[in-house]
């Protein structure tokens, strides 16, 4: 057993040095993306405020909103989002490359947003996904963060193994479950990284087990193969495994769909002519929804499809599907969250117990918090890791010089 353990301590170390700078990385980009979809959702708010209706005031319908969004911003829309309350403009998402907000009563084009914290959220998360890599390099990025990610794991696993004590006497447990005061910056880097590690174990190793599932196919497909379930085909290049689980949309903008919009690639109005009763029956098919996405339908006599959400945007239990025959206004498709299979509902939850969106803000807060830990946690591992160097070297330097010393013949004492 003390092999075992001796064996377990070098391969977390070993681990912890291999794959702590781009761990650390992760985890402070996660900490700044802990709460980014309530501040875009303000600042936005604050870059455009929507005038007070007048009585009586109705909404304009999507027929005309997005030919104002045409009017005024070139390219094809992609989605067009509106968010429950009077004072929320609508918003029109034109792919990831931009979104436009309009007033929902008058038409009138607000603009793109708070640009400046978007492209900050942007920048964060391509460091948070990909190392800040751009383009063709972005594949690589993702196997460096994907291998940190099984490498996290491993240390979040033997972390919990090597804290467990070998003997289980108050102070012991103290020492290992509460921060100490007046101690040696090792003993107290050693207190912290203890202390960390066993409160953020479980929710931790939740969040870095479902970054692996995102990171990998194999490891989706290991969640469905769970509950004896085959995965499902994968759709497109660079897909997480299998194709996208119910209720797992995009962004918090409207980006659900990228590089779609208008009928057959042509006048995305054209697509939209005739939309307005489909819009009328999704707005009132759930009660106290929070936000409502339509996709910008392919062809003019595609079903119209919109996604409607009584959650946060990253609670997967609160969506629901719904696809509506433009010309007869029948239910093409309804999908709430319960009817997907057991195995889309796990892959969906796991995709937002990632963020600990799934449990709302009580959830972000802990993942932030938890975020916070682990680059503690990385700090305090490559430091105890230094020391341990700096001693080895230090036992080295000596070993030459206690040899000499050895070898010296002894001289005789004078009688």
């Amino acid at each position: 057993m003390a092999l075992f353990r001796k064996t377990i301590f070098w391969l977390h170390l070993a681990t912890g040095v291999a794959a702590g700078v781009v761990v650390f990385v992760m985890s402070v980009t996660g900490v700044l993306l802990t709460y980014e979809k309530q501040m875009l959702a303000w600042a936005n708010a604050r870059a455009h405020e929507v005038a007070p209706p007048s009585p009586g005031a109705r909404r304009l319908g999507p027929e005309a909103l997005l030919g104002r969004a045409l009017s005024a911003e070139p390219g094809k829309p992609t989605a067009v989002t509106w968010r429950a309350g009077e004072d929320r403009p609508v918003e029109v998402a034109f792919g990831r490359e931009k979104t436009v907000f309009v007033d929902p009563y008058t038409g009138q084009v607000l603009g793109q947003g708070a640009t400046g914290t978007r492209a900050f959220f942007r920048t964060v998360t391509d460091w948070h996904r990909w190392l800040g890599a751009q383009a063709e390099s972005r594949e690589t990025g993702k196997m460096i963060t994907g291998a940190a990610n099984l490498g996290f794991l491993f240390l979040v696993l033997s972390g919990f193994y090597l804290w467990w004590p070998r003997n289980w006497t108050r102070r012991v447990l103290r020492s290992v479950t509460w921060f100490q005061g007046g101690l040696s910056p090792k003993a107290r880097d050693f207190n912290w990284h203890n202390v960390i590690g066993f409160w953020s174990c479980v929710p931790l190793a939740v969040i870095v087990a479902s970054a692996v599932v995102i990171s990998y196919p194999w490891a989706s497909n290991l969640v469905y193969r769970s509950v004896g379930e085959e995965p499902p085909a994968r759709q497109g290049p660079g897909g997480g495994g299998g194709a996208r689980p119910a209720g797992d949309a995009r962004g918090a903008e409207g980006r659900s769909v990228e590089g779609r919009g208008g009928a057959d690639g042509g006048d995305p109005a054209a697509a939209l002519r005739g939309i307005d009763p489909a819009w009328a029956v999704a707005s009132r098919r759930v009660e106290g929804w929070r936000s409502l996405t339509m996709q910008i339908p392919e062809a003019a006599d595609a079903p119209v499809s919109f996604n409607i959400d009584r959650g946060s945007g990253g609670q997967p239990q609160k969506r629901a599907t719904l696809a509506l025959d433009r010309a007869t206004g029948e239910v093409v498709k309804w999908e709430p969250f319960s009817a997907g299979t057991p195995g889309r509902r796990l892959r969906s939850i796991l995709r937002f117990a990632h963020t600990g969106e799934v449990l709302g803000l009580p959830g972000q807060t802990l993942a932030g918090v938890v975020s916070l830990g682990a680059a503690v946690l990385v700090f305090t591992g490559l430091a105890l890791s230094l020391r341990r160097f700096a001693a080895w070297r230090g036992r080295k330097r000596r070993e030459p010089a206690r040899e000499r010393a050895a070898r010296r013949p002894r001289v005789a004492d004078p009688v």
